[in-house]
């Protein structure tokens, strides 16, 4: 292939037409929503209200998202990056061998992940790659989260990384079988409710789609996105029943089941209305039926495991609370640290978390938000095994956090964050930290002492987790190199 030849086909994004100009025949030119004939108040406002600024960042482009001018493409594959789809064998026709060579570094990609590559020979300077699920009517749930995670986690690397445009795919490939309505839903969402939340450095978002998926994307693109406040107006009976949290991600409604001693026996009145609910696990062991009096037994192990259970659900609810103030409050200025970032993988597979000690100033910033940022980062990381490495390099009294900050935040914090840590690699400990670090895991927290790992060098941490696979801050590298010498640093910085 002849890459200038190539070249001269890629388009500029900042060339195509975007999605801000207003419909025909919509509003006045003042932009306002019209009052009803007799003068009414105006109508219901729309879950996604007319937004200029983030209609600009729109462009709906039918053709080659192989051949976009732009920061990064989104790729679709199979969860080992193999997969022949009309999208990926045109990204790896244009990229060049160098493609195929590099995702063999990455040792895969699970349902939902994002991983990225170097464009190559393309125009784009990154590859997102990503999985889109399988779907099947039955595991609708799980689907519709796993695309969820797809366009989010996109996102995500794209505003961690900086970049200005990124460009999708049709994620959803028809070899998946998933339903394109269904699926356009979650990504005109998923997409809207990052730029909301998360997107002002991201500037351009472009949708490529092909003839096929042209009239769907069309069709509801006003609903998430519309471009006066008349057609936002009239996309509102249009939206679907579920349109996800905050987020855009898809909303699960609890399901709990009743189950009383005695069936058609009016119950007296308990202290803990609880004992009632979720009782389906409860005589579900092969044994129960050699028991002697099983209804007592049964009601007295109720009682030590409902209490555990409410316990959990208090603590969950009190998670929630946390998860939605951190998803509704202005956490920029925690962001802009860069104290808090996701990387590659580590020689397991298992996303990579990096904690920047030297890039949190305890003393002159809000710890509530900070801890409201992590929250907020770690939420949808955490649902699968994750590492994290936490860089102690060069950090000084004002940056230690206190074991009181630390206490709080794993008593808050899901099971699920305890649960998929499978390792915390303490960088360039010292004689201090690692005293501290002794206590508090011995005396403060269970279940986190057998996880921490004390790693001196960096050729230590690249054992766990290779240099290709993890953004080191420069310093940490200057440091590495005039401590250890230049032979334990050779890993080239991220940020």
């Amino acid at each position: 292939m002849d890459p200038l030849g190539a070249r001269s086909q890629f388009l500029d994004v900042q060339t195509l037409p975007g999605w801000d100009q207003p419909q025909e025949g919509g509003d006045e030119a003042d932009g306002h929503r019209p009052r009803s004939r007799a003068g009414q108040d105006r109508p219901p406002s729309s879950p996604f209200p007319h937004r200029d600024d983030i209609n600009r960042k729109i462009i709906l482009f039918n053709g080659d998202v192989a051949l976009l001018n732009c920061t990064a493409i989104v790729n679709t594959s199979n969860e080992t990056l193999t997969d022949k789809n009309p999208v990926a064998d045109s990204i790896h026709r244009h990229a060049g061998p160098e493609l195929k060579e590099e995702l063999l570094k990455l040792k895969g990609c699970r349902t939902g992940e994002a991983k990225m590559t170097k464009g190559f020979n393309l125009a784009a300077r990154f590859i997102i790659h990503t999985v889109g699920p399988k779907y099947k009517a039955k595991y609708r749930t799980a689907a519709e989260s796993s695309l969820y995670n797809c366009y989010r986690n996109v996102m995500q690397l794209a505003k961690e990384q900086g970049m200005a445009s990124v460009a999708f795919c049709v994620i959803n490939t028809v070899k998946r079988g998933y339903p394109l309505e269904d699926a356009t839903h979650i990504a005109f969402r998923t997409v809207r409710r990052f730029l909301e939340n998360h997107g002002e450095s991201i500037e351009t978002v472009v949708f490529a789609v092909t003839d096929v998926e042209e009239p769907v994307y069309k069709k509801l693109l006003p609903l998430y996105f519309p471009r006066s406040a008349d057609e936002e107006h009239r996309s509102l009976p249009l939206l679907p029943a579920n349109i996800g949290n905050a987020e855009g991600e898809p909303v699960v409604p609890e399901r709990q089941i009743r189950i009383a001693e005695k069936p058609g026996v009016p119950e007296e009145d308990s202290e803990d209305e609880s004992l009632d609910k979720d009782l389906s696990f409860v005589g579900s062991h092969a044994f129960a039926r050699m028991e002697g009096d099983v209804d007592k037994q049964r009601k007295l192990t109720l009682q030590g495991q409902m209490s555990e259970a409410t316990q959990h659900k208090q603590h969950l609810r009190n998670y929630n609370r946390w998860l939605c103030r951190a998803r509704a409050e202005d956490l920029s200025d925690i962001a802009a640290l860069k104290a808090l970032y996701q990387t590659g993988v580590d020689t397991c597979g298992r996303t990579v978390m990096v904690v920047v000690g030297r890039n949190i100033p305890v003393t002159l910033i809000d710890m509530e938000k900070a801890l409201l940022y992590f929250i907020h980062v770690m939420d949808h990381i955490t649902v699968k095994e994750y590492v994290m490495v936490y860089f102690h390099t060069l950090t000084n009294e004002h940056n230690h956090l206190d074991s009181e900050f630390l206490k709080k935040l794993y008593d808050i914090v899901d099971v699920k964050y305890k649960k998929n840590l499978k390792a915390f690699y303490f960088v360039h400990p010292t004689f201090r930290s690692k005293i501290s670090a002794w206590f508090f895991t011995t005396f403060s927290v269970s279940g986190l002492k057998d996880k921490v790992h004390h790693v001196e060098t960096l050729q230590q941490l690249f054992t766990c987790v290779v240099p290709e696979q993890i953004d080191i801050p420069p310093f940490v590298l200057e440091y590495e190199a005039r401590v250890n010498g230049p032979q334990h640093s050779s890993c080239s910085s991220g940020l």
